[in-house]
């Protein structure tokens, strides 16, 4: 007997889709299955969606910290997100006490580790690049392999002081010499340094997060363009991540860029307690309204927080209604209503468009949102 039997869903698609779990598995996917058996049944009447977990790849929620803290449930299942991965509160120093405070949430959680000892502990993090030690970050990973998953350099001039592009530098080169090969996030925003150093130094299979906001040093020239190098970067494999954040995310500039076809291949957040209690951000389901509302559809959104997000971080068994994969679903309507939706600018966007989030399963586990 299986534990969980979904049916009568539809896929991003609007197609028909249903779910059978067990044991936090997926056992079986079709349009419509027979033969089932299961303890609980829930039928969606063929009025809700059903798609893979929803992966939030850059949050903040590391509840110890001052700066940039939240609780990973009250940023993850509450709100439909089934995994959450931090995205560098801490370092080597302060990681494994992140470690051990989250076994017990609902939520999945994962962590990429600061380049710095300290994480962000303070904004200027990476001004003493004393604190950035390929020793002490290999000994974390090799102490949590299954958790750490990235790498995250902070690259803003409030962070850096006056190191420009050197802490960046030292990133690529523990990157590169890591035991294991792990994915780099790069935070851009105030300069120095120049977003064309930032580029310069990156990678294919690297992700610049933040890619949309609206700052000086962002990826729009004074003409309102996408700048050369920044298509070029596009191209030739940086993956591009909203970021959304308090100071992150331009509506303009993410409409401009969609223009000239530079879309983001992920979707995250950068939530944290205040900015989901005071806004911008909110939840991830706000943040995928904003993308709606510029004209994407909503079968481009939603693989942007499924299938890549668990590629690029090696989330093998994640993204995907698949057979055996983990029993990781959000279930949410689509509904019609009106909602301002405002940007980290300040700038607002009224929507018709509503995406109300009913049920998060995690693990085969299934929670309720909202109290429907």
């Amino acid at each position: 007997m299986a534990d969980l039997y979904i049916k009568n869903g539809l896929n991003e698609h609007s197609e028909p889709i249903e779910l059978l779990i067990k044991n936090g598995k997926i056992e079986r996917v079709g349009e419509e299955l027979a033969d089932v058996v299961a303890e609980k049944t829930i039928d969606l009447e063929k009025k809700s969606f059903i798609t893979a977990g929803w992966i939030d790849d850059h949050t903040h929620c590391y509840e110890k910290l001052d700066l940039y803290s939240d609780d990973p449930d009250e940023a993850g299942y509450k709100t439909g997100v089934t995994t959450v991965i931090d995205a560098g509160s801490t370092g080597a120093n302060n990681i494994g006490d992140f470690y051990d405070v989250t076994r017990d949430k609902k939520t999945n959680v994962y962590a990429m580790i600061n380049v710095s000892s300290n994480g962000i502990t303070t904004k200027n993090e990476l001004e003493d690049m004393s604190q950035i030690n390929l020793s002490d970050v290999q000994t974390a990973v090799d102490n949590y392999p299954g958790f750490i998953v990235g790498i995250k350099a902070r690259m803003s001039h409030s962070v850096v002081i006056n190191n420009g592009i050197n802490p960046l530098v030292e990133a690529k080169y523990i990157q590169m010499k890591l035991k294991k090969q792990l994915p780099l996030m790069v935070h851009v925003g105030s300069n120095p340094p120049e977003l064309a150093e930032v580029i310069a130094v990156m990678e294919r299979g690297d992700i610049l997060t933040h890619c949309f906001n609206g700052k000086k040093n962002g990826i729009l020239d004074e003409n309102d363009d996408v700048r050369d190098f920044v298509q070029d970067g596009y191209e030739h494999g940086i993956i591009f991540d909203v970021g959304h954040g308090t100071e992150s995310f331009s509506f303009h500039t993410a409409e401009v860029a969609k223009d000239y076809k530079l879309s983001p291949e992920t979707l995250s957040t950068d939530i944290s307690h205040s900015n989901r209690e005071d806004g911008p951000v909110y939840d991830m389901s706000t943040c995928i309204e904003k993308l709606l509302v510029i004209g994407y559809r909503l079968s481009e959104v939603i693989p942007m927080i499924t299938t890549r997000p668990a590629k690029n971080f090696n989330l093998n068994s994640k993204g995907r209604l698949e057979e055996g994969y983990d029993a990781d679903i959000t279930i949410f309507d689509i509904k019609k209503g009106r909602k301002e939706l405002t940007d980290s600018n300040g700038d607002v966007r009224t929507t018709d468009t509503l995406v109300l989030p009913k049920y998060s399963v995690v693990n085969g586990n299934v929670y309720t949102i909202g109290g429907i």
